[in-house]
């Protein structure tokens, strides 16, 4: 399945925030968007998982859904969004409540996405018992339940420090080389974009527009760190200019 989003323009009132923006997400592709802090990347994603209705242009997925997908378009957020009475077994399992299986195949579908994700052993403890990156791969185990093919992720690994961000993106990249999973990947992160995209979609200050699509055609698990600071180095060079000026229009309002 390919997700087409086709010349979308959008507004808050008068807060003009996206112009004309088409990129299409092929099957398997991790699509990463960066800009300026405000210049609409989250309302840009809403838009393209449904949550939101652009006013003008459209979002579309050309071709079927893989068989067994039960949610085909699904978000991972950066603040998890777990329910703390729930245990990681129910907070995964709350994905498929909407869906009609029966009780041994919702079981085998959560058991599968906590193996997947590392938290097989931590099936029955709660989110307060957890630490940020536990957190977040409950968050992704929840995605993964409903058998996705696109992810859309909302700076997944930002609210994590350094190190556990590290290790959680090393085995993000392993389900990615394990999975045709597709995802548009929203990041101020621009080494953390480096290292996982595919394509690099550089958005303007707002009213955003697309500034470049950069290609990274070295895969994800052969390149060095000299690769991802070169290609990291030369998305500041297009973004710093104007992440200078939204900085100063943040601060005049």
């Amino acid at each position: 399945m390919e997700l087409v989003i086709d010349s979308v323009s959008h507004d808050f009132g008068a807060l003009r925030v996206l112009r004309e923006i088409s990129f299409r997400v092929a099957p398997g592709e991790i699509l990463a968007l960066v800009g300026p802090s405000g210049c609409g990347k989250s309302t840009l994603l809403s838009i393209a998982g449904g949550l939101l209705r652009p006013q003008a242009g459209s979002v579309a997925s050309v071709g079927a859904a893989p068989a067994g997908s039960l949610n085909p378009l699904t978000f991972v957020f950066q603040d998890f969004a777990l329910l703390p009475w729930r245990s990681v077994a129910d907070n995964v399992a709350f994905a498929l409540e909407h869906v009609r299986l029966g009780t041994a195949e919702r079981r085998a579908i959560v058991a599968d996405a906590l193996r997947r994700t590392g938290l097989a052993d931590f099936a029955a403890s709660y989110p307060k018992q957890l630490s940020g990156g536990m957190r977040q791969r409950v968050g992704i185990a929840r995605a993964l339940a409903v058998r996705p093919e696109i992810l859309l992720m909302d700076e997944p690994f930002s609210a994590l420090d350094a190190q556990t961000r590290d290790l959680l993106i090393e085995d993000f990249m392993g389900l990615l080389n394990g999975n045709r999973l597709s995802a548009i990947y929203v990041t101020h992160n621009l080494e953390e974009a480096a290292r996982l995209a595919d394509r690099i979609v550089v958005l303007s200050r707002r009213p955003a527009r697309i500034r470049e699509i950069m290609s990274l055609t070295v895969p994800r698990d052969a390149r060095d760190a000299l690769y991802i600071a070169e290609h990291q180095k030369t998305l500041w060079s297009l973004i710093r200019g104007e992440a200078v000026e939204a900085e100063r229009e943040v601060a005049d309002v």
